[in-house]
């Protein structure tokens, strides 16, 4: 099925007439008709009923035409958005980030960009660390901000800050009732961990720290977004830790409250491609670590 089929199809469907049609689309009249019958050939379905006066749609050929319709506007959108972006009056920029990072100065700081640059067109994906590497690396996204630093030659990382990891409890729980809660009495409660999948994720950041520190852990839930553990927190499954920035996620049945060993921290981090000299790349590489209110240090990849 090719896409001038589609657009002979939705010609002929929109008009339920060859003839209109064909000087629609500024062609003869048999050639309009073959690809039509090639297009049923392929498919093996008939799409419109000839014999019906006036002509009309099949329910495939009603399908087909709803279908076509959104395709190809889709397809349509992407070919202007493609050549103004190709100008030189316009630049695109992809940012992937986790979640947990839209509670500090990142989303300010990108709004903020956004605005003194009104010629860089921003789009923001939702990723893990992992799965923002794989991006980079393929071109679909330029800087990523996660959690996780991951190891490849072909990146490089700028932590930007450590937060402190809090703890999140039900509202109702005799631990929110603590000004500061001891991290054995935390592994008393079902840990909450996140994201579950792709690994290795923020997960193994925090259970290296516990490892590090010689904790052990009792009973966890493993789930695959903030959102997910804060809500299952929320309906008393069990507690979590969470970078410090993240209680500005209010909710009337979460309490938040610091933890007793303070060395456990949440790394923030920014991901691009080594050697990435993209004028508005590191214009914006520069506007970040200028916002940064810790000291970002650069990080050098070993080899995979």
């Amino acid at each position: 099925m090719e896409l001038r089929q589609l657009k002979y199809f939705r010609a002929v469907a929109s008009t339920l007439n060859f003839s209109k049609a064909a000087e629609h689309l500024h062609i003869a009249q048999p050639p309009l008709s073959r690809q039509i019958q090639q297009l049923e050939s392929e498919l093996g379905v008939q799409l419109l009923d000839r014999s019906s006066r006036p002509m009309k749609l099949t329910n495939a050929g009603v399908f087909l035409y709803e279908q076509s319709i959104r395709l190809l506007e889709r397809i349509e959108a992407i070919q202007n958005e493609t050549r103004r972006l190709g100008s030189e009056a316009r630049r695109w920029m992809g940012i992937g980030f986790a979640p947990s990072i839209l509670y500090g100065f990142i989303p300010n700081a990108i709004r903020q960009f956004s605005l003194d640059n009104e010629n860089i067109e921003i789009s923001l994906l939702e990723l893990t660390s992992v799965q923002q590497a794989e991006a980079l690396k393929a071109g679909r996204i330029d800087i990523g901000f996660g959690r996780l630093m991951i190891e490849d030659e072909a990146l490089e990382n700028i932590l930007l800050t450590e937060e402190p990891l809090i703890a999140a409890l039900p509202a109702y729980s005799p631990l929110a009732a603590e000004r500061c809660i001891p991290l054995e009495r935390l592994f008393e409660e079902v840990l909450v961990l996140y994201p579950a999948s792709p690994r290795p994720s923020f997960i193994d950041q925090v259970l290296q720290q516990f490892t590090a520190k010689g904790y052990k852990i009792g009973k966890t839930l493993e789930t695959n977004g903030l959102q997910t553990a804060i809500g299952l927190v929320a309906a008393g499954m069990g507690v979590t830790l969470v970078p410090k920035s993240v209680q500005r996620l209010r909710r009337d049945d979460v309490t938040y409250r610091p933890v007793s060993d303070r060395g456990l921290s949440a790394a923030l981090i920014m991901t691009m491609r080594t050697g990435d000299t993209s004028d508005h790349v590191m214009k914006f590489r520069a506007m970040i670590i200028g916002a940064s209110t810790a000291k970002p240090r650069f990080v050098r990849s070993k080899k995979p």
